[in-house]
Parts: C-alpha cells; sequence; structure tokens
C-alpha cells in the first residue's frame, strides 16, 4: 500500500522514496489522481510534511487544473485526430472509423481495441512524420517506440531512439506531427538551447500554436482511461 499524508489544506499526498532524488519534489498528475511527494533518502517525513504544507497554494492551482477521468466506453466521444467521434459497436472484425463514428467489434470488450487502434494509427503516422524530418534534417534514427507515457508526449535518446506517447493519435496531426519534429531536432541538438528551438522552427515552420496546443489540452488526452 502507498504510504500517503494529508496536509492541514486537506491535500491527501502520496509518498515515494528515491535513491536516486537530490532534492524534495511534489508533482501532481495531469490526468487525476493524489500529488506525489518525493523524497531523497535522507529527508525526514517531517520535512517532507512541512515541504507539502508550504505549497498548499500551488497544490489549489495545479488540482484544479486536473481533468475527470473518461472511461473508453461504447457510446463515449472519443477524440481521434482532432475529432470527436462516437465507440458504435457493429458487426466488424476490425476497429475502423466510419463519417463521424469509431466502429468496433460488436462483442468485443471497447477499451483494448480501441487502444490497439490508436497504437496502429500512431505507428503509422509517427512513422512517416519522422521519416520525412529527418530526411530534411539529414540525420537518422534509430528506431521508433510507443509507450503510455504520463510525463512526456515523446523522447530522442543520444543513440537515435525514438520514443512517443501512442495517445498522440487522438491529437490534431499537426500536434503529433510538432512532436515528432520536436524529438527529431533532438538528433541534432540534445538539449533545449535556442539552436534546438531554431531547428524545430526550421523543420516545422509555426509550431508554438500546436506546442501551446499541448500544453492545454494535453490533460484531456491523459484522462481517458482505457484499463480499470
Amino acid at each position: 500500500m502507498t504510504e500517503t499524508i494529508t496536509t492541514s489544506s486537506g491535500f491527501r499526498i502520496a509518498l515515494r522514496r528515491s535513491a536516486r532524488a537530490r532534492r524534495m519534489t511534489l508533482r501532481v498528475p495531469r490526468a487525476g489522481g493524489d500529488p506525489v511527494l518525493t523524497l531523497p533518502p535522507r529527508v525526514s517525513l517531517s520535512e517532507g510534511r512541512a515541504f507539502a504544507e508550504a505549497q498548499a497554494e500551488w497544490l489549489r492551482r495545479a488540482t484544479s487544473r486536473q481533468v475527470v477521468a473518461q472511461p473508453v466506453e461504447s457510446g463515449a466521444l472519443l477524440p481521434v485526430g482532432g475529432r470527436l467521434l462516437r465507440v458504435t459497436p457493429f458487426p466488424i472484425r476490425n476497429a475502423r472509423i466510419e463519417g463521424e463514428a469509431l466502429l468496433i467489434p460488436r462483442n468485443r470488450p471497447a477499451a483494448p481495441v480501441i487502444q490497439a487502434f490508436l497504437k496502429h494509427l500512431a505507428q503509422q503516422r509517427l512513422h512517416a512524420a519522422c521519416d520525412g524530418f529527418a530526411t530534411a534534417l539529414g540525420r537518422d534514427y534509430r528506431s521508433i517506440v510507443l509507450r503510455d507515457t504520463r510525463s512526456r508526449w515523446g523522447s530522442c535518446s543520444s543513440d537515435g531512439r525514438l520514443m512517443f506517447s501512442w495517445r498522440l493519435a487522438m491529437a490534431p496531426p499537426a500536434v503529433l506531427n510538432y512532436v515528432a519534429a520536436h524529438e527529431v531536432a533532438h538528433l541534432a541538438h540534445m538539449d533545449h538551447s535556442p539552436r534546438f528551438w531554431a531547428q524545430v522552427e526550421t523543420l516545422m515552420p509555426g509550431h508554438k500554436p500546436y506546442r501551446d496546443w499541448l500544453r492545454l489540452h494535453g490533460n484531456e488526452l491523459l484522462a481517458w482511461q482505457f484499463r480499470d
């Protein structure tokens, strides 16, 4: 069972000890759930509690931006490629988009079917986007891996491995392309220096609105629950 504390302001906070942590950090999951306080090995519980108490106003603001969890089920309006589609059971073998509906096999559970559909869609679109940006950059990437990450939409390792959240398939296509451009740009600049952002702009001119979209609406994508 996860250890928790409750502050005088009424916030229940999950505690996490980390041997790698060098300082105390407090994080509010974007898709809902208790805030998480990470403590380095030698920091006492009383010090952690005092730190959390001092962050009461920040906690109020951060938790107010959390969104309500959304179950993936028949009848739900689910974003796919930036469009809201009605999840509709139908006598078919494989999920597909038809008009304003996301059709899924009638006698199979919705969540795993739709998750597999979104992963496949993300794989196709991210490979195409990364191929184009890598060609423009004149650099090769090593591989693309999809995960259900909660803290970042993508990453690039020093050996050219690209990682993305498959939930990007739910975002507008230009937003997915921006994340692809962002990570491909790291093949040339493994930092967030002015040179890096200039490279992103070269690969995708006018990218800022898509970066802002993720900041404003990314929580909504993370709120969809694909498992119990």
